[in-house]
């Protein structure tokens, strides 16, 4: 406990130290992703209101959290993230309220007694689960990320699940109008992951085109940017902010992290080398000096093009507080991962000096 202290007083020394904090530098919301339990790891907190300005929980308001049985309502722990938040003057974004999966919806959304439930049931509950948990936080949370992950990944346009099995697109224009309903204000989201990427954006483009056509009200798009390092899609990403400056769309950065130990192959010829991938560990002591530094390159070169369309760009956020709290070390195998701005230790990395440098010299220009 002491030892944890004192790394803690040297982080806070470390970032009191540099020039300006992301939350002074980001020309637009500085935001994190935090483990649900936040309000009772006092240890985090200077470092997470001196850095950020918005913060998403990682799972306490996903529906099946909230909701996993149609009898029973399980608010606690949002209630508690949220008032924490509104405590520290940190603006909360909800996450989510449609998940368009099947493993990530609970099961009773899509049942009917022992048949499939109908459209109209299907949609009946989305609305009044929407009305209940937006209208439960209405003026606390600022921002939902209404439809998550509804693309596919493959040929067709949206992905199979019990949504689009009863309901075909229409939930996801609904689910907005029902979230704008039950809070006016509330900025609202359509979040997804690799939506950056050439094939996936020409879907999303076309399903904001037909979204604004029925006047949903879609107010951002959410890129998760769960990056990997050397893997950057610096272009892609450039092609994609382009394109949602044309039509007017604000964009933010969801979900931010540079995988220092890269994981694409975990899903390889049919997922024939986990075994084998199981076994990688190389980082447990400690990441070595040559891969901070380019871990650093390339996030200043990621934030260099997000300064670059400033306009577009309404929020980043990062996935988890620092290097010890990162998804990154548990999905998809375990192992000491090192992907955040802040160590293990909660102390600045290269990586985040040179964002904030790029930050800083960008203003300056």
């Amino acid at each position: 406990m002491i030892r944890h202290w004192i790394a803690l007083i040297l982080s806070l020394t470390a970032v009191a130290g540099s020039a300006q904090t992301l939350r002074q530098a980001s020309p637009w919301a500085s935001g994190v992703g935090l483990a649900d339990r936040i309000p009772d790891r006092p240890a985090d907190w200077p470092l997470l209101t001196a850095q950020f300005s918005h913060v998403t929980p990682e799972n306490c308001m996903k529906p099946d959290a909230l909701r996993r049985t149609e009898q029973t309502w399980n608010f606690g722990q949002a209630d508690n993230f949220v008032a924490f938040a509104n405590s520290k003057d940190l603006k909360v974004v909800g996450h989510c309220l449609v998940w368009a999966k099947d493993d990530r919806t609970p099961a009773w959304f899509y049942q009917d007694g022992a048949a499939p439930a109908s459209k109209e049931v299907l949609l009946a509950r989305m609305k009044s689960y929407i009305e209940t948990v937006v209208g439960r936080y209405k003026g606390k949370v600022a921002a939902w990320d209404v439809v998550n992950e509804a693309l596919d990944d493959g040929k067709p346009e949206l992905r199979e699940s019990g949504w689009t099995r009863a309901a075909g697109e229409d939930f996801i224009a609904l689910a907005f109008e029902y979230a704008h309903a039950a809070d006016p204000s509330a900025q609202l989201i359509y979040n997804d992951y690799n939506n950056e990427l050439d094939g996936k954006r020409e879907k999303m483009l076309a399903l904001l085109a037909r979204l604004k056509a029925r006047k949903a009200p879609v107010h951002a798009v959410g890129l998760q940017g769960h990056y990997e390092i050397d893997r950057v899609p610096y272009e892609a990403l450039e092609k994609t902010l382009i394109a949602l400056r044309a039509i007017g769309m604000k964009v933010v950065v969801s979900e931010l992290d540079i995988d220092v130990i890269p994981r694409g192959r975990w899903w390889a010829d049919g997922n024939r080398h986990r075994a084998e991938m199981a076994k990688i560990n190389p980082y447990v002591d400690g990441c070595p000096p040559e891969i901070l530094a380019r871990q650093a390159e390339q996030y200043a070169r990621l934030f260099r093009l997000f300064r670059k369309y400033d306009d577009v760009i309404a929020r980043v956020s990062f996935w988890n507080l620092h290097d010890g709290q990162s998804w990154l070390n548990d999905f998809p195998w375990k192992r000491v991962n090192h992907p955040l701005l802040f160590d293990r230790q909660a102390q600045p990395k290269p990586a985040f000096d040179a964002v904030v440098k790029e930050l800083a010299a960008a203003k300056a220009r």
